[in-house]
């Protein structure tokens, strides 16, 4: 399948909470002391616009997943309430205990805003424990004030997400520097997703890639 051109191109509540924030520090591998989880193509679970064939909202192409939505687009199933989602969700390694990793590389295109580009499905009262999303070229924790990264568009980015249930604790590295170490959101059962997910003030397209994708676990 040929690799479209990229094209540059749920509201939640205003979330706050106690984090650490770390403006400099020195890049690590967060994933030392951690065992890596095998994934296949079977733990890969495309969610999309329900009346849309996968292709015309997903690609994957020499090992980039592809992800476009528009604000337009239905949800992905015809029951659902939620806004318009094109996603993986990562399955068969559902968790309610222990600590869990998600790696990836990301890439997104100037000129997307308002969305979601990673969650932590799962939280005691709200349907997520984390999101990581785009507003104007920073990337985001939820809608907060809190910016992980400024200057994100159109650049490989690398996501590590780290989510320790029994300590109730989410931390967040980019590019190997902690970037939040805060509380999450309870336990619930928890899985990774990652692509775009409409959220508030969203472009008239949203869009992200992403490749290399790892789960680890203690």
């Amino acid at each position: 399948m040929t690799m479209l051109p990229i094209l540059h191109l749920i509201l939640f509540p205003l979330i706050i909470h106690q984090t650490t924030s770390f403006s400099s520090a020195a890049a690590i591998d967060p994933t030392q002391g951690f065992t890596h989880v095998s994934l296949d193509n079977s733990n890969f679970v495309i969610q999309k616009p329900y009346n849309l064939p996968v292709n015309q909202r997903y690609n994957f192409t020499n090992g980039v997943h592809q992800f476009w939505i528009l604000p337009t687009d239905k949800p992905f199933m015809s029951d659902s309430n939620t806004k318009p989602r094109t996603e993986i969700r990562i399955s068969k390694h559902e968790y309610t205990s222990g600590i869990w990793q998600f790696e990836g590389y990301a890439y997104v295109p100037s000129g997307t805003s308002g969305v979601c580009i990673m969650q932590v499905f799962g939280g005691r009262s709200t349907a997520t424990t984390t999101q990581l999303r785009i507003y104007d070229g920073s990337l985001t924790y939820y809608n907060s004030p809190h910016v992980l990264s400024q200057n994100i568009y159109n650049r490989w980015f690398k996501v590590n997400v780290i989510h320790d249930v029994d300590a109730n604790n989410v931390k967040v590295y980019i590019d190997g520097v902690l970037k939040r170490d805060g509380a999450g959101l309870g336990a619930a059962t928890h899985y990774f997703k990652f692509g775009v997910y409409v959220q508030n003030d969203h472009s008239n397209r949203m869009e992200s890639l992403w490749k290399d994708i790892k789960v680890f676990k203690k």
